[in-house]
């Protein structure tokens, strides 16, 4: 899993300020400030408590050693005729942060930072400004939080200090001091970086060109070895830039829009989760060879591509092809790249590049080494289908982190992607007129995304309150004079899918129900023996779902809305209806 625990965008970092005077507050903390002394001596020492108590579940890190770069908790204290030592923070608890893998000292729940001053011997009553920063994390995501909160304080020569209102803690303390790990992560990450980029070379999407690509090198070379090396570090510039581009992807996520993502949180977001599920069926597809991304002409031929600056645009191109491949692999890089500081997290995306740009160096140097590696063959292809069966193992473990009510539809919509797919891949070949071939292709794009609109899209939750099948509560309220209106439907039932997209996920028939006062009911009759089952074919006589029944107080018999085209008259039914029922 923790190859593609990281990737698309799955939580945002929000940002919270909050100024006040003596006290602030806000979803994340409520913090207050305490004066040791209501009123100081001229040239007297005292202190001043910042008070936190955070929401439930959130915490602040501690221990800027250890807490990922940038996101310990700070804060400072100035004021006129004050002067102000480093803050004294109380203990902190061991936490299991998910950003890291690691136990790392966290403060939650209620502690106390005092910040101790000394008063110049001249200086007269003042205003102490504090300014918190930090940022406050969940297990769900991380949010920065900056504040500012004033507190005035009397100095005068007639101050009474024989009392204090809290004692501060000798030094700051952690549970379990913990040594910067950078030192050993950058040991561990550097060779495993330029490992990751060799074996790039290997992958089923880069093999078949590998030879092509080192070939058309070597000829436009014609032969003269100084001139194939240049060619070949142009080509290694070219697929290092496109790693110094996920390497710049990475600090504008950091430093541009400050997103700092919690390990594995994507994973407790259904959206992200459905959207793995499918891409690891298309990346399956693409193994299975239902389609294929063909080489482009100018590395296949060489057209268009002699010359340094051409092969800078090979090498780059080579890198885009690995990606239906590498894409655990970069997703996984990615994601650790945002705990990791900046440098280090830069350096380790480039020597990517460099580990898979360098046989490729070589192989212009020596290019009689081609001889020495495997064909592409029937070996290549049985490799890239048990590539193939992995990938739709991995989509079945992500399923487990969706609601199970989604799951069918989901397995539903890959087989219906799976077909649109080999729709495009399969029904064309090569002499296929151009009009056929765009008419084919619209149409395979079509049904994946209204398919995908019908079967992975719930209806707008709240829109309608709707309230479980119970004939009693039916009886009630046509006793009470007032309307109902039942929606037969079944989770296996795709028309009554199409019903919720297009009719109860309508906001103007939502409205209605709510200002006719209607009672909205929502029968389920997936189960045989349901109580909604029964009444659908005992009661009301219909033999299938979807069905909509209206009981309208001027109405004797039941009215009956089949099918899934039934907005219109269903709209011409509720407007009908006096207002300001309840």
């Amino acid at each position: 899993m923790k190859l593609f625990v990281q990737s698309i965008i799955a939580a945002i970092l929000l940002s919270s300020v909050c100024i006040a005077d003596e006290q602030a507050s806000d979803d994340l903390a409520s913090i207050k400030i305490f004066l040791q002394h209501q009123a100081i001596l001229p040239g007297s020492s005292s202190a001043i408590e910042v008070q936190f108590e955070t929401a439930n579940n959130w915490h602040f890190y501690a221990d800027e050693s250890t807490a990922p770069q940038g996101m310990s908790i700070k804060v400072k204290a100035q004021a006129k005729g004050l002067t102000f030592s480093e803050p004294v923070f109380t203990k902190s608890i061991t936490y299991f942060d998910k950003v890291t893998n690691k136990n790392l000292n966290v403060y939650t729940g209620t502690f106390s930072v005092f910040i101790p001053f000394i008063s110049e011997a001249n200086s007269t009553s003042t205003e102490i400004m504090v300014t918190i920063d930090g940022v406050a994390c969940s297990e769900q995501l991380c949010r920065k939080a900056s504040y500012a909160l004033t507190r005035t304080i009397e100095i005068s020569p007639s101050a009474q200090m024989d009392s204090s209102a809290f004692t501060i803690p000798s030094e700051s303390v952690f549970d379990q001091p913990m040594e910067s790990t950078t030192h050993t992560t950058a040991i561990i990450a550097i060779p495993l970086a330029i490992l990751a980029g060799l074996l790039l070379n290997v992958m089923p999407c880069v093999w078949p060109i590998l030879p092509i690509i080192v070939m058309r090198l070597v000829t436009q070379a014609q032969n003269e070895k100084a001139k194939s090396f240049i060619l070949g570090i142009a080509f290694a510039i070219g697929i290092i830039l496109f790693f110094a581009a996920l390497a710049a992807l990475n600090i504008i996520l950091k430093l541009g829009f400050g997103l700092v993502f919690q390990w594995g949180d994507q994973f407790r977001n259904p959206a992200f989760v459905i959207g793995m599920t499918i891409l690891m069926v298309v990346l399956a597809t693409y193994m299975f060879g239902l389609f294929s991304l063909g080489i482009p002409a100018t590395v296949s031929t060489g057209k268009q591509s002699s010359g340094f600056a051409g092969s800078i645009g090979m090498g780059f191109l080579a890198a885009v092809l690995s990606t239906p491949c590498s894409f655990a692999i970069l997703t996984f890089v990615l994601a650790w790249a945002q705990t990791q500081p900046i440098f280090l997290a830069t350096v380790t995306i480039l020597l990517i590049g460099v580990g898979m740009a360098a046989p490729y160096v070589v192989l212009t140097m020596i290019p009689k080494l081609l001889s020495s590696i495997p064909k592409p063959g029937r070996w290549m292809e049985l490799f890239k289908h048990a590539t193939g069966f992995v990938l739709l193992a991995i989509a079945v473990k992500l399923l487990e982190a969706v609601p199970a009510e989604k799951i069918i539809n989901i397995l539903y919509y890959a087989v219906i992607l799976t077909v649109c797919i080999w729709v495009w891949g399969t029904c064309i070949s090569y002499d296929t007129p151009q009009t056929k071939k765009y008419t084919i292709r619209f149409i395979s794009v079509l049904l994946a995304i209204l398919f995908a609109f019908v079967l992975l899209t719930g209806p707008h939750k709240g829109l309608i309150d709707w309230q479980s099948y119970d004939e009693q509560a039916v009886i009630k309220a046509q006793t009470n004079s007032q309307p109902v209106l039942i929606e037969f439907t079944a989770d296996w039932c795709f028309s009554c899918k199409v019903l919720e997209k297009t009719v109860y996920s309508n906001k103007k028939i939502a409205n209605l129900i709510k200002s006719k006062g209607v009672l909205a009911i929502k029968a389920d009759t997936t189960n045989f023996d349901s109580e909604a089952t029964k009444a659908l074919k005992e009661i009301y006589r219909q033999p299938a779902v979807p069905v909509t029944v209206l009981l309208l107080p001027h109405e004797k018999q039941p009215i009956m809305l089949t099918g899934n085209l039934i907005k219109s008259k269903l709209i011409e039914y509720l407007q009908n209806l006096p207002d300001n029922r309840k």
